[in-house]
Formats: C-alpha cells, sequence, structure tokens
C-alpha cells in the first residue's frame, strides 16, 4: 500500500500522518457499526444475518490492525484507532435506532385509569394487559403492552397526550409467543402464493 502510493507521488509523511490514519478510522468505524447491528440482529433472532455481518467486522477489523502493526511507531495510528472506535458506536447506534427492529416491552404507570389510552390501544391493534396496582403514594393503574419498535414513538407520543405525568420503562424483547405469527406477517403466506398458481 506504502509502495503504491509513493508510486502516485504522495509524500512519505503524508501518507504516514494522513492518509493510513484515515484509512484506520474509515475501516475502525465501519466494523464496529457492523458489530453494533450485528448484536441487534443477534437480539432479535436473526440467524441468517447475523453470521454475515459477524464475517465482514472480523474481515475489517483484521485489516486494521494489520496497518496499525506495520505503523506501530506512528502514534497517529494509535488515534485514528481509538477515534474509530467511537465513531463507529455512535454510527451503528444511529443505524440500530433507524432500523427499528425487533419487538418491545412497555410498562405505563398511570395514577388512575385511562380509558381514551385503553380505546386507542384497541383501535391500533395493540395487545395489553392492564391491572390494578400499589404505588408510593396509593392506587395506581399498571398496563403492560409489546409492540414492534417501529410504533413507538407514535405510541410514546400518544401516551404523553393523554397524560403528561405517566410513568413508562422500555425493554427490548427478543421472543414472544406468537413470533411465528408475526414473522409470517411480514413475509407472503406459502399458502396463498399456492392458490393464486392454482387459480391461474
Amino acid at each position: 500500500m506504502q509502495e503504491y502510493m509513493l508510486s502516485l507521488g504522495i509524500s512519505e509523511n503524508l501518507f504516514n500522518y494522513l492518509i493510513m490514519p484515515l484509512m484506520i478510522f474509515i475501516a475502525r468505524v465501519g466494523d464496529v457499526s457492523i458489530n453494533t447491528l450485528r448484536i441487534m440482529f443477534m437480539m432479535n433472532g436473526k440467524r441468517k444475518v447475523a453470521p454475515i455481518l459477524g464475517f465482514f467486522e472480523a474481515l475489517i477489523w483484521l485489516l486494521a490492525i494489520g496497518q496499525i502493526f506495520q505503523n506501530i511507531n506512528n502514534p497517529m495510528s494509535y488515534i485514528a484507532y481509538a477515534g474509530g472506535f467511537g465513531m463507529g458506536t455512535y454510527v451503528g447506534m444511529y443505524f440500530e435506532e433507524k432500523l427499528a427492529l425487533g419487538r418491545v416491552l412497555v410498562r405505563i404507570i398511570t395514577p388512575k385509569p385511562n380509558p381514551e389510552l385503553m380505546e386507542y390501544m384497541k383501535e391500533q391493534d395493540f395487545r395489553f394487559t392492564n391491572v390494578g396496582a400499589e404505588g408510593r403514594f396509593g392506587k395506581v393503574q399498571l398496563t403492560f403492552t409489546v409492540m414492534k419498535r417501529e410504533s413507538l414513538t407514535k405510541f410514546i407520543e400518544k401516551v404523553k397526550s393523554l397524560d403528561e405525568k405517566a410513568f413508562y420503562t422500555i425493554e427490548s424483547v427478543k421472543r414472544v409467543s406468537e413470533d411465528d405469527l408475526n414473522v409470517m406477517d411480514d413475509k407472503p403466506r406459502f399458502n396463498v402464493r399456492f392458490f393464486s398458481k392454482a387459480r391461474t
């Protein structure tokens, strides 16, 4: 790599202190971002995607480490490596949030019953359980629901619009009892395709 750059007329100092650290930085951003996404797919049971991401993550990481060992006396390599790790974490979290894969468990605690929220959840076809509970300051209403992450932002906005003092917690869910049905909802059903061909 260095010989090729020198053959293009690029000075050795420019290569060692700018181009090479920049390449290490970009490689580190790539492999850490992929690592974040791989963990997300693993948590959501995506067995086919996670190994592919793991392959590219390891490949990019080896390339970055190889360049550091070739420039072990260059402090800019270490700075680029650490900076790429930090930036890669941020980029990975950004894409993870945008993809919004998987499901979440939402718990909502309100000081009194909220029939408008119950009606909204029924309209949106959310499965939920609402029970009475005892809080620090008396009786409260506790609502549990599991939904796709892509619906979370809109749902929380609705909760806040109905009750600004509502307390809620959100947790990731790896699997629910109806996972097989939910997966089929996102894909064309085999029997539908089969009967459509039979009719033609």
